[in-house]
């Protein structure tokens, strides 16, 4: 008897050996960037950051020197952004793409700043598939017809489902014609519907083994680690989904909310993330989430020569237009887009309403991209500051209608601050979004008087909606057909050493009651 039960227990031992000896464990890294915004040029100022297109693939040929089992995704806004990108609809970029073999790619707002029909082309292009489960097409009330909205691949033997959400900011963040016909549905509700049918075993390679999200969806991370954003926080209480890469609000973005790991990597390729995944056995064992800060050691990286070679082809192309010197800076244009009204957002909204004779100019902050450095200004630099084409628009408002605009541009949290010219503005930051402004007087003192008329200079994007900016209650509105870069360049060359203002008094906060 005692002899059975020793030989049980032996094969009870060696059946645990050999479960533990040949259970297989796969290790996959999923590296992201998000918005890029055309930066396929590395910038070689002293405190440049920018890693470009080079060294981007070259990271991503080191990362998979180390593990095999690599997927290379974006959170979208992959284009707009620089002058190379801009005068060839984003080539170069998709030449990046398919040199870093991007699986997917989530539609980010500025995808739509060429119109809808070139999603689909890019996606073809660059070899890799726009994924949106929340975009649907009004007229057929469908999904649209220019993206996916998840995708199954396998990798080591493990199947990864990735669904693709676009922010519901889209609808007001990006020109308002290219997207009249397109709804956002809310990220959380699509991204139930389609884990609930991927886990049902519905897609032809059936149930998935892990499911993970690439979104263009807002997200911020304190000093305390805490990560937050509305429509987040609404999709990591959805059931199944194990990892969320995040874009859109330019911020580096590494931990877990509410159980789920969510990373973002900053912006314009200065920071790459990573879902680092283990399974065993098809099941998961851990994901890590951690966002490398390239931009600080990218000496460090080896860039891809070939990917060399076509930059160096795309920009000596457009070296006649981009490296056209214009004027000069003795001390830099000053622009943050997480901050207030900045140097070069006065300077650039003084241009627009002098070049409109207008008293008053005024645009978003996130249309200006980056500071103007000192040192000679280029056409390539102004595509850079400036890299939309929207138009110079004149429009007459009442001074009540004035100050509701002003006040509609200070501390959003869902935009830049506004910038402007021709006034001077008290506000109260305690106070609620909306109903912060004190007084707004011109620029001489006169203060604005709710039932007169004022004429502003103002962006055509704002005017149709943008940033939910409210123009519909203007006197009268009029498209200069100007557009705002080459008003900038005008004024530029009419400077020639372009003039840095003291804005100092211009916003000033005050006191709150006690």
């Amino acid at each position: 008897m005692k002899d059975i039960f020793r030989k049980t227990q032996y094969i009870i031992l060696l059946f645990l050996l050999s479960t533990s000896i040949f259970a297989k464990i796969v290790k996959i890294d999923i590296i992201s960037f998000n918005d890029f915004h055309g930066n396929v040029a590395e910038d070689t100022r002293e405190k440049g950051k920018n890693i470009g297109m080079a060294k981007m693939v070259g990271y991503v040929n080191e990362v998979k020197k180390g593990n095999p089992n690599v997927i290379v995704v974006s959170g979208g806004d992959n284009y707009q952004g620089t002058a190379i990108s801009n005068l060839t609809f984003g080539a170069p970029v998709n030449r990046m793409m398919k040199a870093m073999k991007v699986t997917a790619s989530a539609v980010g707002n500025h995808e739509f700043d060429w119109g809808s029909e070139r999603i689909g082309k890019w996606a073809k292009e660059g070899n890799f598939d726009y994924l949106a489960a929340n975009i649907y097409d009004k007229k057929t009330g469908k999904l649209v017809t220019w993206a996916k909205p998840y995708k199954v691949i396998k990798v080591d033997g493990i199947k990864i489902g990735i669904i693709g959400l676009a922010t519901e900011e889209t609808a007001y963040q990006t020109n308002a014609e290219f997207v009249k016909n397109i709804e956002f549905k809310p990220a959380n509700e699509a991204a139930q519907y389609w884990v609930n049918y991927l886990n049902a075993g519905k897609d032809k390679m059936g149930k998935p083994d892990i499911i993970i999200a690439i979104t263009h969806i807002p997200s911020a991370q304190g000093e305390n680690k805490v990560i937050s954003g509305e429509e987040l926080n609404k999709l990591t209480k959805v059931k199944g989904i194990s990892g969320i890469i995040t874009g859109h609000s330019h911020r580096t973005v590494s931990g877990i909310m509410n159980g789920i790991p969510v990373i973002q990597a900053y912006k314009y390729g200065r920071a790459l993330g990573r879902l680092h995944i283990v399974m065993e056995d098809g099941k998961i064992i851990e994901i890590k989430p951690s966002v490398d800060m390239v931009s600080n050691n990218k000496s460090d990286i080896i860039p891809d020569k070939g990917t060399e070679g076509i930059l160096d082809k795309e920009t000596k192309d457009l070296s006649k237009v981009l490296k056209v010197k214009i004027g000069k800076l003795n001390e830099d244009l000053t622009h943050d887009r997480g901050g207030s009204l900045s140097k070069l957002g006065y300077w650039a909204t003084d241009a627009m309403r002098k070049a409109a004779h207008a008293q008053i100019g005024l645009t978003n902050g996130g249309g200006f991209r980056r500071t103007l450095y000192k040192g000679d200004i280029t056409m390539g630099d102004m595509y850079e500051i400036m890299p939309f084409d929207n138009p110079l628009v004149l429009v007459k408002v009442t001074g009540a209608q004035l100050k509701k605009l002003i006040d509609h541009g200070i501390g959003a949290d869902f935009m830049s601050d506004g910038q402007f010219a021709g006034v001077k503005v008290k506000y109260d930051p305690t106070k609620e979004y909306e109903h912060r402004v004190v007084s707004v007087v011109l620029e001489d003192g006169t203060p604005i008087k709710d039932n007169e008329i004022y004429t502003v200079a103002t962006d055509g994007f704002l005017v149709s909606g943008g940033d939910r900016y409210n123009f519909k209650d203007s006197v009268e509105i009029k498209n200069l057909f100007i557009s705002i870069r080459e008003t900038l360049v005008d004024r530029v060359k009419d400077e020639k050493v372009v003039k840095v203002p003291n804005i100092d008094d211009l916003l000033i906060p005050v006191p709150t009651s006690r």
